[in-house]
């Protein structure tokens, strides 16, 4: 990993940078050694019909979380995307915060996994594992 300053500088850039993370609202909240945290405000245009979280919401800010921390952990120097996603939903969240807190469990030369722990306050509402593929050589990005 390179300078952790200019990595977190990089990552929140990325979040505000896109426009799909900035219309779920993704803040990151914290770095860690081995991942991150990142939060979305629940609103009403992210709810479902039933009156809670989409869990398409859900599932957009865990895979954010994990591809979040591997951009820090990486500082720029690779090109990765999501190939698997899993989400396991515990119970609905209805108002507050979601809050992501990712852990890199492997990061490979082709293949990294993450873990993420989704919180709405003191409460456990789910848990993902989401898998990266690099598409870039282990040196850095290619030009196309």
């Amino acid at each position: 990993m390179t300078d952790p300053k200019h990595n977190i500088r990089q990552t929140r850039e990325f979040l505000s940078r896109h426009e799909f993370n900035s219309l779920l609202g993704l803040e990151l909240v914290r770095a860690h050694k081995d991942g991150l945290t990142i939060r979305c405000k629940i609103r009403p245009e992210l709810m479902n019909s039933a009156g809670s979280l989409h869990g398409g919401v859900t599932a957009s800010v865990a895979d954010a979380a994990v591809g979040s921390a591997l951009l820090y952990h990486c500082g720029l120097t690779r090109r990765f995307t999501t190939v698997e996603l899993k989400v396991n939903y515990f119970r609905p969240v209805r108002d507050g915060v979601l809050t992501a807190r990712s852990r890199l469990l492997r990061v490979g030369n082709n293949i990294a996994v993450g873990q993420v722990d989704l919180t709405n306050g003191p409460r456990a509402v789910g848990v993902a594992i989401a898998t990266y593929m690099f598409v870039d050589s282990p040196n850095g990005w290619h030009q196309r």
